[in-house]
């Protein structure tokens, strides 16, 4: 083989391909290997990172949007939190004023009180007005009956005695037309309505539920206990409630098995703290209170007969005497005006008493008995063991019937008020003519279990009530789980008791609370469900008309209440509100109230621009300390005079609403209000 062949060979090249290849190099200059491997790896990592790069590009935008969301959701934060202490702020300089305002009033009556004392000791019989001071106002405040004329401004002018006693039908039947299909009784059932049963309709129609229902209809009307289902339903669903023996399911004793009526007459004697024990012979069981109702005014009175009860009462009462057993109701109409006789708004006393009895007795009226609750329902008023004594003495000297409706005598949620059941004291006045109701609608929470009980000594009474049982009975299951609750004595005292009063307590204390911001008068009250509410000042004329178009525009906002009205009330504007409910519910329902009165209130300040100041402006609620009285403007007036007793009692009142004398002297007005100062150093005789 050819030298110059093994050369090629060794190469690997031959001569026409090396020519061939340095040509190529001449073209295009080759990259060294360090070259093309970083360049065939960076090729390879791009096709290796192209999904990836999306899903990260994904991931950051995703990463941004939430971080914006979030600034967006921290700034609104701020926004609101800055909202709420401005708010705040705003609330706490409207109390401060309002309180100045009240101190202020104050001592502008005691200083016209010690004018008028240092006239009458040098024999002078006019009354003067010390100039510079604004009583003029105060007094409007507190004297009248509410609203601003019309028909009120009749009643205040015209005594109590001189009303035709109410003894009607209870409904006016105009524009009805009669139904061919029911008898005179079915008829007139069928147009027995108010606005309670229109207002509760309404609601079941369209009610308020947090998740499906948000713009429905708040109940405030109805007086029901919202605030310890969680405790009963635990309570009633254990193993002792759930049994089911057969004579359960057997006719009972028309009167209510044997061993309820003995857990009830034990129950009783308990907690109505009664000197001795009662006896079972004498308790009588019912479908509800409204079925003891109708049964002992049918076996006590004839048809056309009347019971004697106090306005305002929860109108239910109506419905139940007269439906059934054709009695009626002779009112004792009571009113807020606080006078010598009557130490708080809308006061029973023996002597209206009477006065209503005499009139009744003198148009031919026959009256059988007289219905008294305690707690008072819608005014919360809880009656002394004097009061009562008084209320039994009256009935026995005219021979009445007492029907004593006591069903929230549980439901005193404040150590402050003591309750004192009729079945608690050691003597009465006459037993045999004294029946006493109670149920657990109200004080258990259970107003959907219709259970009350009737306590008295007169057999005969209770063996015609107990004859009515029959249409009004109470199932088996029913008394065995209301026996077993009643006996469960450890439960009820230290966990139900507890924490209903606690939880009564606080929606109490937050629904006054929110009354005294918006400047609105309520009877301050420790018993019951409700708070009797003064919505005078946004009724224009002070009529019952004015009244109902009122709660229509709050049924509209989505709120219910009760109007006066359906209690029977002499004056309009005042409305019951029921605060045993839940916390989102009362602030929601409280914020739709809120708006309305704001609406209304500028609605009237805009009339009141247009129209001169008139002579009967009536004024506001009395200022006591069971009625809170705070103005959040000032009102129109005009000139008013007084006597010294009504000075002494306004006196009083605006001591009792106000710890000013403790925190305040005259002195320190000297700056503030320094012609108010120098009248009292003058009136005292400082100068």
């Amino acid at each position: 083989m050819p030298a110059t062949w093994v050369v090629q060979m060794s190469t690997g090249f031959s001569e026409p391909n090396m020519a061939n290849s340095s040509r190529i190099q001449n073209v295009v200059p080759r990259p060294g290997f360090s070259a093309l491997h970083r360049l065939r790896k960076k090729r390879k990592g791009q096709r290796m990172r192209d999904p990836l790069d999306d899903l990260l590009l994904k991931t950051l935008t995703s990463q941004r949007a939430m971080e914006e969301r979030f600034l967006q959701m921290e700034e609104r934060r701020f926004q609101r939190d800055l909202d709420a202490e401005e708010r705040r702020m705003q609330l706490e300089q409207r109390r401060f004023e309002l309180e100045r305002e009240h101190e202020f009033r104050m001592f502008n009556v005691f200083a016209q009180m010690l004018s008028i004392l240092k006239q009458s000791h040098s024999g002078s019989s006019s009354v003067a007005m010390p100039r510079g001071l604004d009583f003029s106002q105060a007094l409007s405040e507190i004297e009248g009956m509410g609203g601003r004329g019309g028909n009120l401004q009749e009643m205040r002018v015209r005594p109590l005695a001189k009303r035709r006693v109410d003894v009607h039908g209870f409904c006016n039947p105009s524009g009805f037309q009669r139904s061919p299909y029911l008898s005179a009784r079915g008829n007139f059932a069928s147009i027995f309505q108010g606005s309670s049963e229109e207002g509760y309709k309404a609601y079941h129609a369209d009610k308020y539920d947090e998740d499906k229902n948000p713009n429905g209809i708040i109940n405030f009307g109805t007086s029901e206990n919202k605030l310890c289902f969680d405790l009963m339903s635990k309570r009633l669903t254990q193993a002792d409630m759930n049994v089911i023996d057969p004579p359960l399911l057997q006719y009972p004793d028309w009167k209510g098995h044997l061993f309820l009526r003995e857990e009830v007459a034990r129950f009783l004697t308990y907690y109505c703290k009664a000197p001795a024990p009662l006896k079972a012979e004498n308790v009588i069981v019912l479908n509800g209170c409204g079925s003891l109702f109708s049964a002992l005014a049918t076996v006590l009175c004839d048809p056309g007969e009347a019971v004697l009860i106090a306005t305002p009462f929860y109108g239910g009462i109506t419905q139940s005497v007269f439906l059934y057993g054709n009695v009626k109701l002779v009112y004792v109409y009571l009113d807020s005006k606080i006078t010598g006789t009557n130490t708080r708004p809308f006061q029973l006393t023996v002597e209206k008493l009477e006065k209503a009895l005499q009139d009744a007795r003198a148009e031919g009226v026959t009256v059988r008995a007289l219905i008294l609750l305690n707690p008072q329902n819608p005014l919360g008023d809880i009656y002394s063991l004097s009061e009562l004594r008084d209320y039994l003495e009256f009935a026995k000297r005219h021979e009445l019937h007492v029907i004593v409706d006591e069903i929230y005598m549980l439901s005193v949620f404040d150590e402050s008020a003591t309750f004192h059941s009729v079945l608690g004291m050691d003597r009465l006045p006459d037993p045999q003519r004294t029946h006493v109701m109670w149920g657990i609608t109200k004080d258990f929470a259970v107003s959907g279990i219709r259970f009350g009980t009737l306590y008295t000594e007169n057999q005969d009474v209770a063996n015609a009530v107990a004859s009515l049982c029959y249409f009004h009975g109470v199932c088996g299951p029913v008394q065995h789980k209301v026996a077993q609750l009643l006996r469960d004595r450890d439960w009820i005292n230290q966990v139900y008791l507890r924490a209903n009063h606690a939880r009564l307590k606080a929606a109490h204390t937050y629904v006054t609370d929110e009354l005294k911001t918006l400047g609105v008068p309520f009877l301050n009250r420790n018993a019951g469900f409700f708070v009797w509410i003064d919505f005078r000042k946004y009724l224009k004329t002070g009529t019952f008309e004015e009244e109902l178009l009122l709660w229509k525009r709050f049924l509209d906002n989505k709120v219910l209440l009760s109007c006066g009205k359906a209690f029977e009330c002499s004056e309009p504007g005042w409305f019951r509100i029921i605060f045993a409910d839940k916390t989102h519910r009362l602030q929601l329902g409280m914020q739709r109230i809120r708006k309305v009165l704001e609406e209304r209130e500028q609605e009237i300040l805009a009339e009141e621009k247009e129209q001169p100041c008139q002579s009967d402006q009536d004024g506001k609620a009395d200022s006591t300390d069971e009625v809170i009285f705070v103005s959040r403007h000032q009102e129109p007036t005009c000139a008013s005079s007084s006597s010294l007793g009504d000075l002494i009692g306004l006196l009083q009142q605006q001591m009792r609403s106000s710890d000013w004398l403790q925190k305040n002297t005259a002195e320190q007005f000297a700056q503030e209000k320094p012609e108010i100062y120098d009248v009292f150093n003058k009136l005292v005789g400082k100068q």
